[in-house]
């Protein structure tokens, strides 16, 4: 393979062109050093803030632990605690764990590509480099990003709304004495004044609060273990009884091995939401994220890995301790109980005689719901940026105060998440329910232009012969984005199967499975034809080609930001400084 750090002997001709290259690299790289002065764009390294003109201070705050556990704060959220008792009821254990196992694998090449994209490139604190619809509109095409970019948007705003709600609901284990409406607005205005703030400070309350959600998982998984052998108040070994009694699977549709694929693959479509949007929420702290290349690649590793535990430890956990057809799990699920009353691990915990656990587990339930909405509410805000930096919002949303913080785009979207509301009222609760459903498939449709964002992004590295120059490689690309692109593709077609099985038919449930896919084609294609009048673009150019994409404005100065960095970190030298550096 070419490279531009060291060649083998080549032919006289192919010598001539490498040389046209290196000199077209080396000029352009000049330039860009130049556009950058030309901007006003100012680094400190000993401050690591940039100042763009006109728009105050971006603060880059984040430390390797809190880009984890802001990431790890939004995606371990409601949904395992609670999300996975439809899931449980619906498929069985078998398809609740093989589901969720199936699911990481999917996500799992995404991270990694998120990761040598915004590891390569991480931005200079402008906006959101990391964002999907930056690399989309850098790598691809202007009108997808605008659709990518909208779409993430809308989701991101849906997300913290619905995590608001939740916390509400599980404050009702408690007490049903104060109105829904006061709570909303209690979590909604705490995660509205943490967004406002100093990142730094942001990234630390996420970070103390999803380490709350983590060791009560982590607690949940060895309570479980100890169930499995005995060691409960009635001393009844567990093992895999419920796999066996009332069964692997539940067979919600039909009998047999077809029965239980579609339990499987019910399980998959249920489970994603859980998933969703997680891989991004790394990405996007790039730009304010200190030691960028370092820090992201850390967190890019160690987030997927700590996901797959937390998600297959704590399903193969609920499959242990609770049966599908439990009539607690089933009053609590036609009811509509929230919280700790309709966790899977709560009644588990219940039925085997232990009193004090729920009240504690529902606290952490609490600050599980309430955290993610806080990670949500700081994607969105960035999104929206973002999006007016690249041209798609209106500019003022551009805007930084002194604390580094877009306080535009964060006060739209807190006045969006407003939708929450929606819930204090059981008629209009239904169309909350389905601004939720629809955010799922938003996640796939953002998870394939990302996908798309990858591909054109390695063929054009691989065109420019820039692959050395990756400070982050994974594992088995393109190979297990191929797969990813595949499995999510599929299950965005056919995500409402069930609407079409006379007996499952559902008005509501068919749109909620399907509106995204137009709405994003008009988003898209109405882009198209503004583009086509306003700038003269083809309508057909679907994308650039792999001559037109630039993978070498920023990459200097990326790399010569690194290089100081590295020359200058000292790394921890007692066993304690390691381990610390290992786990962070």
């Amino acid at each position: 393979m070419m490279s531009t750090i060291s060649y083998p002997s080549y032919s006289k001709e192919e010598e001539e062109k490498k040389t046209v290259f290196d000199n077209r690299q080396i000029l352009i790289n000049e330039l860009d050093l130049e556009s950058l002065t030309r901007e006003k764009i100012t680094r400190s390294d000993s401050s690591s803030e940039v100042e763009a003109e006109g728009n105050g201070k971006l603060k880059q705050g984040l430390s390797s632990r809190h880009v984890q556990f802001i990431a790890l704060g939004g995606t371990i959220g409601t949904g395992l605690f609670v999300g996975t008792s439809v899931t449980l009821k619906t498929v069985g254990p078998g398809g609740l764990v093989i589901s969720y196992i199936i699911i990481s694998t999917v996500i799992y090449p995404i991270m990694n590509a998120l990761g040598e994209m915004v590891c390569y490139l991480p931005g200079n604190g402008e906006d959101s480099a990391g964002s999907v619809a930056h690399l989309v509109g850098r790598y691809v095409d202007k009108s997808l990003a605008f659709a990518t970019g909208w779409n993430y948007y809308y989701c991101f705003v849906i997300l913290v709304a619905a995590e608001c709600t939740a916390a509400s609901g599980v404050v009702t284990y408690w007490t049903t004495s104060v109105p829904t409406a006061v709570w909303i607005t209690i979590f909604l205005g705490i995660v509205t004044l943490l967004n406002f703030s100093a990142v730094k400070y942001f990234g630390e309350t996420e970070f103390w609060f999803a380490s709350i959600k983590i060791l009560c998982i982590l607690g949940l998984i060895l309570v479980s273990f100890i169930l499995f052998w005995g060691g409960g108040p009635s001393h009844v070994r567990l093992g895999f009884h419920y796999w066996k009694d009332p069964g692997t699977f539940a067979h919600h549709i039909t009998g047999g091995s077809w029965g239980s694929f579609l339990d499987i693959y019910t399980g998959i479509i249920k489970g994603a939401f859980a998933f969703i949007l997680g891989p991004e929420l790394v990405a996007l702290t790039s730009s304010e994220c200190n030691d960028q290349r370092r820090n992201i690649a850390k967190a890019s590793k160690r987030f997927i890995w700590r996901l797959m535990f937390f998600y297959i430890l704590g399903t193969l956990s609920i499959s242990v301790i609770v049966a599908y057809n439990d009539p607690v799990l089933l009053n609590a699920l036609e009811e509509g109980k929230e919280g700790a009353a309709s966790s899977p691990f709560v009644i588990g915990i219940q039925n085997a005689g232990i009193k004090v656990l729920p009240h504690i587990i529902n606290a952490c339930i609490l600050s599980s719901a309430w955290s993610a909405g806080n990670s949500f509410m700081f994607a969105s805000s960035r999104s929206l940026m973002t999006m007016a930096h690249n041209g798609s919002a209106p500019k003022i949303f551009c805007k930084v105060n002194r604390f580094g913080v877009p306080y535009y785009s964060v006060g739209l979207s807190a006045m969006l998440s407003c939708l929450a509301f929606l819930n204090v009222s059981s008629s209009t609760a239904q169309v909350f329910d389905w601004f939720s459903n629809i955010s799922t498939i938003s996640g796939f449709l953002g998870w394939i232009c990302a996908i798309i964002a990858y591909l054109r992004f390695r063929k054009a590295i691989f065109y420019n012969n820039m692959y050395d120059r990756l400070p982050f490689k994974t594992f088995g690309q393109p190979y297990l984005i191929w797969y990813s692109l595949l499995v999510i593709s599929v299950i965005t077609l056919t995500n409402g199967y069930q609407t079409f099985i006379p007996r499952f038919w559902s008005g509501s449930d068919f749109v909620a499975a399907y509106i995204t896919l137009p709405l994003f084609l008009i988003l898209w294609v109405g882009h198209k034809f503004w583009a086509r009048y306003k700038h003269a673009v083809p309508l057909l150019k679907l994308y650039y080609p792999v001559d037109e994409i630039d993978v070498i404005t920023g990459l200097a100065e990326a790399e010569e930001v690194a290089e100081k960095l590295d020359m200058n970190r000292i790394p921890p030298s007692t066993y304690w400084g390691k381990f610390i550096n290992w786990l962070l």
